[in-house]
């Protein structure tokens, strides 16, 4: 018989637990492994925050594909996925087209803008390494600017951050820190600077704990940050953004730095390819498949999932990607064997938000935790995930040791 080839598509936390995984549990002469993604490398997109607000070397934040693949069960291939063409089984890129008996899609997510004009054009996204060295540029070059200036634009020092969700309430955490440090190297009196949320919701970090909420809040509060909450933003310009105060009041901000974290959508792929989706992401079988589509499973970013106990969507985290990545590759095995596929279901461990370096909130094994031991279960948890793709070695090269 003819061996099956997996294709797998995206090296982030879902892609590359399947093949890091998959790649245990069979032999070279069971299956064919491609994984294809555009970079060379895999970052932890739970770490963009740090390299985003300057607190982490953005080297930091990625390590090589190679060094966690087995290069004799897995054949890495460097190319852009342009379309997904499941009559034909096969996946098109830059480079060539690619044909598949199995395929799993983990293309990731891009930002969601809601349609507010001017946010693409005007805003930056905390996307990828290379958005996050932007925002870190950005920013620098905001505060050295306005050292030089003779007459001051406030402006400058100004920073609206959209979104008081996961990541924004952690990117804020990271511009607590960084500020100071921006402040002492340039020069400038700490007060001149402004670092607003904007959140249309009306509340902060929907789906927390309200009494580790407020402790966030109050923490970032005495840091010097100010929230805006249930307050939208209508409009970006090039000078900063418009929100809606009240009923037909609008106020306008001046900043020369807007960064946008308000939600985030799967992959665009997905669309084009005609998969039935939402936003880009699609409700996946009990089993992480694609409805009508036996041999494609969707993981990560771009798979929707419905929680039954709230009748609401899992947020797309790092610890519920992993868990599918290596739960698709149990699956993949079974269905060249002709078993029965397992249906998939999160154990959910718990979650940590950073506000920073040592400070932290969260809620693991049904615990609430804050301050300094929410900070070093967060480092824990970042440390796991790296043990799980490339074991001792990698977190030696790559994780937080520093734990407090």
């Amino acid at each position: 018989m003819k061996r099956p080839t997996v294709v797998v598509l995206g090296a982030g936390y879902g892609g590359l637990s399947v093949v890091t995984k998959l790649q245990k549990l069979v032999n070279p002469d069971d299956m064919d492994i491609i994984l294809v993604n555009k970079n060379d490398y895999h970052y932890e997109t739970t770490w963009l925050h740090e390299a985003s607000a300057g607190t982490m070397h953005h080297d930091k934040v990625r390590y090589d594909i190679d060094g966690v693949i087995n290069k004799g069960k897995v054949n890495f291939v460097k190319a852009t996925v342009e379309n997904i063409d499941t009559k034909a089984q096969k996946v098109i890129t830059d480079r060539s087209e690619i044909a598949y008996d199995y395929l799993v899609v983990g293309l990731g997510f891009e930002g969601e803008t809601f349609g507010i004009p001017g946010l693409k054009e005007h805003a930056f996204s905390i996307a990828n390494i290379k958005a996050a060295r932007q925002i870190r540029d950005h920013i620098e070059y905001q505060f050295s600017t306005y050292s030089l200036e003779e007459t001051k634009d406030p402006s400058r020092l100004t920073i609206v951050v959209g979104g008081a969700g996961f990541t924004g309430i952690e990117f804020l955490g990271e511009l607590a820190d960084r500020v100071p440090e921006l402040c002492e190297e340039y020069d400038i009196d700490p007060k001149a600077v402004r670092v607003l949320c904007v959140e249309a919701a009306p509340m902060v970090l929907p789906g927390f704990d309200k009494e580790l909420v407020d402790y966030a809040v109050s923490y970032l509060e005495s840091k010097g940050i100010e929230f805006s909450i249930g307050t939208p933003v209508v409009e970006a310009t090039p000078e900063g953004v418009k929100i809606k105060k009240g009923e037909d009041t609008f106020e306008e901000i001046k900043a020369q730095t807007v960064v946008w974290a308000a939600g985030v959508r799967g992959n665009p792929i997905i669309e084009k390819a005609g998969f039935e989706n939402m936003r880009a992401r699609i409700k996946v079988d009990a089993d992480l498949r694609a409805p009508g589509h036996n041999n494609v499973f969707i993981v990560g970013d771009c798979a929707l999932m419905i929680n039954p106990e709230n009748d609401r969507p899992y947020p797309p985290t790092a610890q519920i990607a992993m868990q599918q990545g290596a739960h698709t590759a149990h699956n993949l095995v079974a269905l060249a064997k002709g078993d029965e596929l397992e249906p998939f279901s999160p154990d959910l461990k718990g979650t940590v938000c950073s506000l920073g370096e040592k400070e932290a909130i969260g809620e693991v094994f049904g615990r609430k935790i804050t301050g300094k031991q929410a900070a070093f279960m967060k480092k824990v948890i970042d440390n796991r995930a790296l043990y799980i793709i490339g074991g001792p070695g990698l977190v030696f090269k790559k994780g937080k040791l520093n734990v407090l």
